[in-house]
């Protein structure tokens, strides 16, 4: 594909900046030599500065601030600043104010109305203020040690001079490729806080926060912790979920619900999207906002669902006629939803067809995704080794069919869903809205992954790799998830899939987006594992089907490439140990794979399962013969790793089979 061709991918309404990327590949991957260093961070190196906030966290909270507060429709929510409850979290020391809400009340404009009160009036060298918007999207990298690592990154971004402490720690970390443990962050951060007098921390969304292995428990419990030795004042805003309600039943609550002024507010606000006969129609207009406001019980998500309803009416007549049937209740939302979906499957087939691609795109993606790599993705066509440029649709033609269920962030360009409500909606009809949408997307993916102009292999150099991203815009996303959609259609797409995993070139290209490092110090696009192959890969995403058929075309070398080593020694089995693929771990082993190979930043696939905690990983290799007390390169046994990872199973598990307590 030409320069040109790629470069109608950036040509998005929405500016895209290079670091829209999506979430990095932060995981060890082996004895990684960095041996740059950060210097004179606090003595004008702004530079360095940004590369050592980038390295503790990726996470850009404040471009979602500005994307949410940009859409506050004027005088809105001023009923929650002149709170009393607002005022005593203010105004006492370690205060906590919970702000529980039904979905769609406004929680998260609320929680952007509070951040923005506190930027503007009490943020100053002595008071910090940091917050985190926890995401259904991104709950891979919205684990413990990263929601405090983008709260550290916050405080310290606010005050330079406090950045010795991540100095340290990065000097600990950079040069052996790991990561700081969630324990280590807290340290520094609560280091970081002490040097202010107070610190505002407000949660948004902690419903969306998994707590299915502890994640949120945990995150609250460390706020708690320094709430205990510091004035860190919290406010946390959730759906009503019994388990968050509870953690919180000692604390001031302010229900978050929307005021019939606000929403009479917002519809005002909405009235210049709306037809010419509404425009044109005082009385017409006060009709629309008095009937939306007696519907909705304090829902804004109603209110909008509702005033897009009006889009396409065009007379007087009609505009009634809708009002009238207006949902309202407890059904209300999955009503306006339904109302929703009947008025995309009524338009034109192509655009109908336009609107179930992106609304299945977004709500299958593994991440958010950027205008510029919805854009791509839709321009993708089967069979096809490169993007046509006169095929790529315009970000408005995407946003006008899917009949106000998508909106665009304007700041990080990310094209989303209107409320998570509406994803759980759509998962409740998947099954027959969009049937097929997982192999297409996989396929698509794949189709990317072939181009040709990927062909040429890996980049030799951090300005070929970055040019490289800039041109192709859905490589990032492509090379990271594949595998992830792949996994549940692998019967359909294993010729294709086998097909890009047999070429050399395309997965060395593939391998080096998915598995470097992070761009925060020269030649980190060479950091990782070279000499990958499509085994690897198919062993790390777990394709069974894939990698069956894969042997089957080296059937005279199997032994040979089942123990086939990448760059920092990993085989398929460790890859497929590691990343908690029991099945593959199976099937690998059956195939003969050496259960005791060595390689590997943790030695050995034993180390490798026990120290991520994948108790039924680790009982299979130990009843195929794996040597309980291997030791790792850089550290001790299995049991060592399992205990500094947490995962007791692991450890009585370990012990059982006699694992020593001293290596």
């Amino acid at each position: 594909m030409s320069h040109a061709q790629n470069s109608v991918c950036e040509e998005a309404a929405y500016s895209v900046r290079v670091d829209n990327r999506g979430p990095v590949n932060n995981q060890a991957w082996g004895d990684i030599n960095i041996t740059h260093q950060y210097n004179n961070y606090s003595n004008g190196d702004n530079a360095g500065h940004r590369r050592l906030l980038e390295w503790i966290s990726s996470t850009d909270y404040p471009a979602q601030q500005s994307d949410i507060i940009k859409r506050r429709q004027e005088g809105t929510g001023q009923w929650f600043l002149d709170a009393p409850e607002v005022a005593t979290w203010l105004s006492e020391p370690q205060a906590t104010l919970f702000c529980p809400g039904i979905p769609g009340a406004g929680k998260t404009m609320v929680a952007a109305i509070a951040i923005d009160y506190l930027l503007k009036s009490v943020h100053r060298s002595s008071n910090g203020v940091a917050y985190v918007y926890c995401n259904y999207k991104a709950r891979e990298e919205q684990d413990a040690s990263q929601m405090l690592a983008a709260i550290l990154k916050q405080l310290v971004q606010a005050q330079p001079s406090l950045v010795e402490p991540v100095e340290q720690l990065h000097e600990k970390h950079a040069g052996k490729g790991t990561r700081p443990s969630p324990g280590e962050v807290f340290s520094v951060l609560r280091d970081v806080i002490a040097r202010y007098s107070t610190v505002y921390i407000i949660v948004d969304a902690l419903d969306e926060c998994q707590d299915s292995n502890g994640t949120r428990r945990q995150f609250l419990a460390k706020l708690r912790d320094l709430q205990a030795v510091r004035d860190v004042r919290l406010m946390a805003t959730s759906r009503f979920i019994p388990e968050i309600v509870d953690a919180f039943n000692e604390v001031p609550k302010l229900e978050v619900q929307a005021s019939k002024e606000d929403v009479k507010r917002f519809v005002a606000g909405q009235i210049y999207r709306l037809p010419r006969c509404i425009r044109h129609n005082a009385a017409l207009q006060e009709m629309v906002q008095e009937r939306i406001v007696e519907v909705v019980d304090g829902m804004f998500l109603l209110a909008r669902l509702h005033t897009d309803s009006l889009l396409d009416k065009r007379t007087a007549k009609d505009v009634k006629s809708t009002l009238a049937k207006l949902s309202k209740g407890s059904a209300a939302l999955e009503e306006a939803y339904k109302e929703a979906i009947q008025r995309i499957e009524g338009q034109l087939i192509g655009d109908y067809e336009l609107a179930k691609r992106v609304l299945s795109w977004i709500m299958y993606a593994k991440r958010p995704l950027t205008t510029a790599e919805m854009r791509c993705a839709l321009a993708v066509e089967p069979d096809e080794a490169e993007l046509d440029p006169e095929h790529i649709p315009d970000i408005e033609d995407l946003l006008s069919v899917c009949a106000g269920l998508v909106v665009v962030d304007e700041e990080s360009a990310v094209i989303r869903l209107v409320h998570h409500t509406t994803q759980e909606y759509f998962e409740l009809i998947q099954d027959t809205w969009d049937p097929g949408a997982q192999l297409h997307i996989a396929s698509t993916c794949l189709t990317y992954l072939s181009f040709s102009i990927f062909k040429t292999g890996s980049c030799s150099s951090d300005e070929e790799f970055e040019e490289r991203l800039q041109e192709s815009q859905f490589l990032d996303y492509a090379a990271k998830h594949w595998g992830e959609h792949a996994t549940t259609v692998e019967d359909h797409i294993c010729e294709l899939a086998c097909s890009f995993l047999s070429h050399k070139e395309l997965v060395s290209c593939a391998a080096q987006v998915l598995l470097r490092m992070k761009d925060t110090y020269p030649k980190y696009s060479q950091e990782y594992p070279k000499d990958s192959t499509g085994l690897h890969l198919t062993a790390r995403f777990g394709l069974l089907t894939v990698l069956e058929a894969l042997l089957l075309n080296q059937v005279r070398k199997t032994a040979l490439v089942l123990e086939r080593r990448d760059g920092y020694g990993q085989t398929p089995l460790y890859l497929a140990a590691q990343h908690g693929h029991q099945r593959m771990v199976k099937l690998l082993l059956d195939k003969g794979a050496d259960v005791n190979a060595q390689g590997g930043s943790y030695g050995n696939a034993l180390y490798a399962a026990s120290v991520k905690g994948h108790e039924q990983v680790v009982k299979l290799l130990l009843d195929k013969g794996a040597d309980v007390d291997a030791r790792s390169y850089l550290y001790g046994n299995a049991l060592y790793g399992a205990s500094e990872g947490g995962h007791k199973q692991v450890v009585k598990l370990l012990l059982d089979k006699g694992a020593d307590t001293v290596r």
